[in-house]
């Protein structure tokens, strides 16, 4: 029978990423004439952009705690636009309702739209851990890596799941990267990990 090994911290470090595209308006430039300056005549004029996109609306309605947020994030699907960020989205709007099957399938056709997709490879990992399917967070944390290498509550979370499959030596290399992207007070989880690692491997 095999040993069970208790780390002392057993779940990913953060919580779901939501896509976040900036909501301030840009100003678009231009180079026509300002009739109302007294400075030169060839000065910028900026134009604002008449409205939001869908995805923006949603995200908007979303960061309020609108209810409408879920409808919002489908019409931005319907329409085609940000796809991959929609479902992304809404794949956390569910996760937060309990709904956590509808959540992985949102997070899944995220990569379906858009198969680099690093916040539904982050957040599908997240949720695989938490359930305890150690091997598909894996899969799914190494990849967000490879889009995102200097994130560091993936690395984090990738070295946890390596403790956890006994993957010691992949669980100290990664951890000691972490260690090195954050500030000393934050690391305090990473050095409790390594030290138990460390114990367990002699």
């Amino acid at each position: 029978m095999a040993n069970i090994i208790e780390f002392p911290i057993q779940k990913p470090q953060s919580g779901l990423q939501r896509v976040r595209k900036s909501s301030k308006i840009e100003l678009k430039r231009t180079n026509q004439m300002d009739l109302f300056s007294q400075k030169s005549p060839e000065t910028n004029i900026y134009v604002m952009p008449s409205s939001l996109s869908p995805f923006e609306e949603a995200l908007m309605l979303d960061e309020k705690g609108d209810p409408n947020a879920k409808e919002a994030y489908m019409n931005a699907v319907e329409q085609n636009d940000s796809a991959a960020d929609a479902y992304c989205n809404l794949g956390i709007l569910e996760y937060e309702s309990g709904k956590t099957i509808r959540a992985i399938d949102s997070f899944t056709k995220s990569l379906k739209s858009d198969p680099r997709h690093f916040e539904s490879h982050y957040n599908l990992a997240n949720l695989y851990s938490e359930l305890g399917n150690l091997a598909l967070a894996k899969v799914h944390y190494e990849f967000a890596r490879e889009l995102q290498p200097d994130f560091p509550d993936l690395c984090f979370n990738l070295g946890l799941v390596y403790a956890m499959t006994r993957d010691f030596d992949s669980a100290l290399r990664v951890l000691s990267e972490y260690k090195d992207m954050v500030p000393e007070k934050d690391s305090l989880n990473a050095d409790k990990l390594i030290e138990s690692i460390k114990k367990l491997t002699g």
